[in-house]
């Protein structure tokens, strides 16, 4: 009779969550009218072009953000609201690399893109690509990392992913046949996951030392 009794109750606590226990999505799907199609339609959408499960959640996790700032879709906001939002974003000192302010401007103008405000879209501020220097590691650095593994096998695996700059997608689609001794090279094939995208191959140049050791 007791677990009668508790039995709605527990099923009652199980749906019925608190209000901070919610994402930032489902609390834009139950406040803000509207966006429960907004998310239903930019998931079909991320679907029909091939695109990652990873980039939908960025791009509704921004237009949920601003969404609840503001208790309307981003189409019912101004070019005020958005500048102001955009610039709070991009001088909060919680955003490292200023991550979230980029996320949100890819967001909205994929939103505004697929809702035909294509020039809303085109008037958002544009993101400059930071010009990143390579880690150069030095001889010593060099011998460290090459004896940190203790097989053989994986000291030539990683020379080799060092030596030839190969990507981590390249490395794990590499095969033996790839490998070309007798012009020192290798064919490397890189695809971009979830993605339409088709595949790319280049052609790398190996040190001789290489090719000795692969042939051990």
């Amino acid at each position: 009779m007791l677990l009668i009794k508790l039995r709605p109750i527990i099923l009652a606590s199980s749906i019925m969550r608190k209000k901070s226990e919610f994402t930032t999505v489902e609390r834009a799907i139950q406040t803000i009218d509207g966006f429960q199609k907004v998310y239903n339609t930019l998931k079909q959408q991320t679907i029909l072009r091939g695109q990652s499960q990873s980039t939908l959640e960025n791009y509704i996790r921004q237009i949920a953000l601003i969404s609840l700032e503001f208790n309307k879709l981003p189409e019912d906001l101004s070019e005020d609201d958005i500048n102001g939002y955009l610039t709070a974003l991009a001088l909060s000192p919680k955003s490292p690399s200023r991550s979230s302010f980029k996320h949100a401007i890819y967001g909205l103008r994929y939103y505004y893109r697929h809702i035909g405000q294509t020039k809303r879209a085109i008037n958002l501020p544009s993101l400059k690509k930071e010009a990143k220097l390579p880690v150069i590691l030095n001889r010593e650095e060099l011998r460290r990392l090459f004896k940190a593994p203790t097989l053989l096998k994986h000291r030539i695996a990683l020379a080799f992913i060092y030596s030839g700059g190969l990507r981590s997608q390249e490395a794990s689609n590499m095969k033996i046949s790839d490998i070309d001794t007798s012009t020192s090279s290798v064919q490397a094939l890189y695809e971009k996951p979830f993605t339409s995208v088709r595949a790319n191959t280049r052609k790398i140049v190996l040190y001789h030392c290489l090719i000795s050791l692969q042939r051990d």
